[in-house]
């Protein structure tokens, strides 16, 4: 049964199945046309008799004009306005020939035949091939009728248009009735796509939502910029509709389903980053870590464990995963091995504080690439401990740097911060002193490359503002800002991990690698755009309480200071600070500030700004 199914399936019988319905129906139009030319009365016997004479002959002229045009060939069930044109040009050319021979062998046929003759091929071929969209037509109206979400598409180019014919064709996939199509082209307004109206432009969704009674509106112009993107979310907000997303097109080619409408989601923390995200280049990285041991400390991080994963679809030699929280070792180990089963993984559980633990982990995997993500990071928890900031951030990267200049690492990646230049809080001033660190041991050896790479602020990373405002939201209000006009810097989970991949391959030495991460986005804005995005009304639904500035924070922050001076990448988007000079004194100045970190003296913060100078030191909430 399976093998004269396939049978049928195949396309050569499916070819043969269409020819010989053309036959037939080809043969009934001949006769049909010639009673219609007579309004269906006593038709001439001579007229009759060449009709039935030259048939097969028509009908041979049709076919094989039929099939120069690909009638046989095209895929119907996908067939659009090219298809008709070729069915027009395949039956408008065949009447041509046939009425040319007719006149030229002295056929009599009555010349208003062939204009019937030619109308009802048409007309009857085009039927056939176009019965299947006919009918899904037909069963999306009527099943349209019964959907219980109704939605609104903003967008009526190929995207909007490819999305309405997914839907209507899968119906039991989708429970979504499209009531209307919003689009900024003042030509499409009060036209029709696949029967559904399009109301206007982006100015008209709140109105159209209202009068449709929409529950969900879906931004369905992949190609938009970020910009665009952001002012239509804008209008949407002003909906209580939940809002979903066509990602872009690259985002899409790079999906495995070829199917348009399973890619649309909620809108995502890349949706609020006011700018299109930079892309690296996956081929260079993957060639760089190719057969490489890499080992990633704080690995389980929402930064390192992104890494992991990146990394593992690079093919390494062999994955260390080096982290002191087990939980989240543990949550990146079990992905991993699912994910990538031939993946050579090791997962260890440690402290870079602990330099014998981490030599042990250098002796067994002598390890090619270093990307060091183990760090304390939260600007007000290490305020109020400065001297577990020291310990963590600076002794633990020194701990690294030490052992990959011992046992010869080829590349060493150190992940810091915007925080570090001109720091106003421990937390900078120690990632500062980590820059220091890897500058300085860069000098120390020309067998390991030391690299910076310095972050923004990680949309969707462990103690981000977005989950913070969101889950405020949630909790009914009211969401917390420091003040009205901070400003930060914003990059997303893969552009943070690409940047520090792309560090890798362009290191040269002592370098520090930022990202071109556009205009610093206003904390207070973006507050207002996440209560929006839930359906509520900032100030009204929902409160935005000024709290003040915390200890060690400041309105902007910088990416470099100006005597690092910027140099390009080939990918323009990255940038390369030049590396300082750093006094010689420095490394015993820092091994003298570990030691009274450990001694848990309370004057800590001002040993780091004699090591940092461009450190302006907070005394608030210093408890150590």
């Amino acid at each position: 049964m399976k093998k004269i199914a396939h049978i049928l399936k195949s396309k050569a019988t499916q070819i043969i199945a269409l020819m010989v319905s053309d036959v037939a129906l080809l043969s009934l139009i001949s006769f049909f046309a010639l009673y219609l030319r007579f309004d269906f009365h006593v038709v001439p016997e001579i007229f009759l008799i060449n009709a039935w004479r030259w048939l097969m002959v028509d009908i041979s002229i049709f076919v094989l004009l039929f099939s120069i045009f690909d009638l046989y060939t095209f895929v119907w069930k996908y067939a659009s306005i090219l298809e008709l044109l070729h069915i027009i040009a395949a039956c408008s050319l065949s009447e041509i020939l046939i009425y040319s021979y007719k006149i030229f062998f002295n056929i009599h046929m009555p010349t208003s035949y062939f204009v019937v003759h030619v109308a009802s091929t048409i007309l009857i071929i085009s039927g056939t091939r176009y019965l299947n969209r006919i009918i899904e037509s037909v069963r999306f109206n009527i099943k349209n009728i019964f959907k219980t979400k109704r939605a609104i598409i903003i967008g009526g180019g190929d995207a909007g248009r490819l999305l309405v014919d997914e839907i209507s064709r899968n119906q039991t996939d989708f429970d979504l009735k499209i009531v209307c199509i919003i689009d900024d082209d003042k030509n499409r307004k009060g036209s029709r796509i696949r029967g559904i109206p399009v109301y206007g432009n982006r100015s008209k969704i709140k109105e159209a939502a209202e009068k449709h009674h929409a529950d969900e509106v879906i931004i369905a112009i992949p190609s938009a910029s970020k910009n665009t993107i952001s002012s239509i979310v804008k209008e949407c907000q002003k909906t209580k509709c939940e809002i979903k997303i066509l990602p872009s097109i690259y985002l899409s080619m790079n999906q495995k389903t070829a199917k348009l409408a399973t890619n649309i989601r909620p809108l995502s923390y890349e949706d609020f980053l006011g700018r299109d995200q930079v892309i690296v280049d996956s081929e260079e990285i993957r060639n760089n870590l190719k057969d490489q041991s890499i080992l990633v400390t704080g690995g389980g991080g929402s930064i390192g464990s992104e890494l992991c994963l990146k990394i593992a679809k690079c093919e390494p030699n062999r994955l260390i995963i080096f982290d002191i929280y087990e939980n989240n070792a543990y949550d990146i180990q079990q992905e991993l091995l699912s994910k990538y089963p031939d993946l050579n993984l090791c997962t260890i559980i440690g402290s870079v504080r602990d330099y014998d633990r981490v030599e042990k982990v250098f002796l067994e995997f002598h390890p090619d690439q270093i990307f060091h993500a183990a760090a304390h990071k939260h600007v007000p928890l290490m305020e109020v401990s400065p001297n577990e900031a020291v310990k963590n951030n600076c002794l633990g990267t020194l701990n690294v740097c030490k052992l990959a200049k011992k046992y010869k690492t080829k590349k060493f990646v150190l992940i810091s911060t915007d925080k570090a230049v001109r720091p106003t809080n421990i937390m900078g001033a120690t990632k500062r002193i980590c820059e220091m660190i890897i500058q300085a041991y860069d000098k120390l050896t020309e067998d390991t490359e030391y690299v910076a790479v310095r972050f923004g602020n990680v949309l969707g990373s462990n103690g981000s503002v977005i989950p913070l405002f969101l889950k405020q939201i949630e909790n009914g209000g009211a969401v917390t800002v420091t003040h009205k006009e901070v400003r930060r810097y914003f990059m997303t989970i893969p552009e943070a991990v690409g940047l520090v991949l792309t560090a890798s391959i362009f290191a040269e030495g002592g370098e520090i690698f930022v990202l071109d991460m556009g205009e610093p986005v206003k904390i207070y804005d973006l507050a207002k755009k996440l209560i929006r995005y839930k359906g509520l009304e900032p100030g009204k639904d929902i409160q935005i309480k000024i709290t003040g500035l915390r200890p060690g924070e400041k309105l902007y922050e910088e990416i470099l200071m100006d005597e690092e001076g910027l140099k390009e990448t080939p990918n323009k988007l990255i940038r390369i600070g030049q590396p300082l000079k750093i006094p010689n004194t420095f490394l015993n100045s820092l091994e003298n500030l570990i030691s009274i970190a450990n001694k848990n003296e309370r004057n800590i913060k001002k040993q780091v700004a004699q090591l940092v100078p461009t450190y302006k030191m907070s005394n608030r909430g210093e408890n150590e």
